[in-house]
């Protein structure tokens, strides 16, 4: 049997971990009941079971376990948070803020509010991908009702300044949506000390399975609810319970909690040694996005290379991407890196590698002697074209 690539794409997706499965396992069989079910024990062991995740995850972000709302992922946890502060607060005004290297759960969100009647600012980046501060406070306006930024870039891992951020937001009275999907769970992420008013995040991120997220949103903050059929998630959210999916949310949350420092060490030994040795090997590579970055997500432009024909050439033996998972269907120029200054040319020789949990010393000294090879490669065969 033919050995499977070496997985080097978990800003995509991370596979489950085994713990978090055997811990899901009986609510799929023995403890299946419905948590709306208040009339027998397999109900109540449902509830239990989810309330006891919604505390596991509301300590990984260091909030209470009612502010937590569970969802289908993050995507639809930023649809709640953007839609919904835009029903419940019509007197305070419609214009959003953001920035041009968004996730598209934000910008194509922001992009039906516009034809809604919102009026959407569109933040630049500088060529190191970080959002500056004090343009957040200079686009706010009197009829601003919210600063929707996330916290880490999905295609580079940098890491925005979301204390200062908030601190902002705070001192003018405006919400502040944070998208934290890729930084909850490999980097300490706290929604009090940042000022934060709704955050989104997703389990299958962080080791947990696909289907679960779950949007924080604060004491002070309200909003309206966009899914009818029911008053769960306190009527912020209706629909049954995905209790199989909330248990292994809970437990996922509960062992990043606990080993998210170790693991982001070691991920980070691995990600410097990995972009240092693919810089050594073929001069002129360079990453991309500087300062603050998560500790496992490195975007790398090759010289000389298409990134299609270099994916397509280790796919064997590496799995990689050229940036987000949810770009479409049709592969366009990277967003993320256009607003930092790369020409759409430049995109097209850009790489995302990102580890995880299960990536091993071995796999990195694989991925680096595959990856020059055909990089090197390449750049014969395009430079006799």
């Amino acid at each position: 049997m033919t050995a499977a690539p070496i997985y080097l794409d978990y800003c995509a997706t991370t596979p489950c971990d085994p713990r978090v499965v055997q811990g899901m396992l009986p609510y799929f069989t023995s403890r299946f009941g419905n948590t709306a079910s208040r009339d027998h024990s397999f109900g109540w062991m449902a509830k239990e079971a989810t309330e006891l995740a919604r505390e596991q995850v509301a300590a990984l972000v260091q909030a209470s376990a009612r502010q937590i709302v569970f969802t289908s992922g993050a995507t639809e946890a930023l649809n709640l948070a953007l839609k919904g502060l835009v029903e419940a607060h019509p007197q305070k005004g419609k214009h959003i803020i953001t920035a041009k290297t968004e996730h598209r759960a934000v910008l194509d969100t922001c992009n039906w509010l516009q034809e809604q009647g919102c009026s959407v600012t569109l933040l630049d980046v500088g060529a190191d991908g970080r959002i500056d501060p004090g343009d957040v406070e200079q686009a706010i306006r009197k009829d601003t009702l919210c600063v929707a930024l996330m916290y880490a870039n999905n295609e580079t891992g940098v890491v925005h300044p979301v204390g200062e951020i908030g601190a902002i937001t705070s001192k003018h009275n405006v919400y502040f949506v944070c998208d934290a999907t890729q930084a909850v769970g490999k980097v300490p992420v706290s929604v009090t000390e940042n000022k934060i008013d709704l955050m989104a995040f997703s389990a299958h991120k962080l080791y947990g399975p696909m289907g679960v997220g779950a949007l924080y949103v604060s004491h002070a903050n309200r909003m309206l609810q966009q899914q009818h059929g029911g008053a769960h998630e306190r009527s912020m959210r209706s629909g049954t319970l995905n209790t199989p999916g909330i248990v292994g949310f809970g437990m996922a949350a509960d062992i990043c909690r606990q080993e998210m420092a170790a693991e982001a060490k070691r991920l980070r030994q691995l990600r410097n040694r990995l972009e240092s040795e693919l810089q050594h090997l073929v001069p002129g590579t360079e990453v991309n996005g500087k300062g603050p970055r998560l500790p496992h997500v490195s975007n790398i432009l090759f010289p000389g290379i298409d990134n299609e024909q270099l994916l397509l050439a280790v796919s064997g033996k590496l799995a990689l991407s050229r940036g987000s998972a949810c770009s479409g269907l049709v592969q366009q120029p990277s967003h993320v890196l256009l607003a930092m200054g790369l020409t759409p040319e430049e995109t097209r020789r850009a790489v995302r590698i990102s580890l995880g949990r299960f990536t091993t010393e071995e796999e990195i000294n694989m991925a680096v002697t595959v990856l020059s090879s055909a990089v090197r490669e390449l750049q014969q065969i395009n430079a006799q074209v």
